[in-house]
């Protein structure tokens, strides 16, 4: 005995948004390799060493990298709301499994 039909019906919002940890982690990945290259570029403090060096200034790279990756992901979530759009939802109960 199937019940009738009720008017389930709601409207729901469709965006594209972006992934948060995508632009955390390639942005991570950036400013590591970037503060490699930056850091290899001068000649290394014999009594500090290079590995020792390259860790103090990654620290601020890659934290600096990631910063502007989310700020960019804010930009573009911001963006992707103004474009988001209204399409109406229906609700189907199949009984018949």
């Amino acid at each position: 005995m199937a019940k009738p039909a009720e008017d389930d019906t709601h409207d729901v919002v469709l965006r594209r948004s972006p992934k948060l940890v995508a632009f955390v982690l390639v942005f991570g990945v950036l400013g590591f390799f970037g503060t490699l290259i930056v850091t290899s570029l001068y000649p290394a403090d014999p009594s500090i060493g290079f590995i020792a060096l390259f860790g103090y200034f990654a620290l601020y790279g890659v934290t600096a990298s990631v910063a502007v990756g989310i700020l960019l992901w804010l930009v573009i979530d911001v963006r992707s709301r103004r474009k988001a759009r209204t399409v109406p939802m229906q609700n189907e109960n199949d009984e018949t499994v």
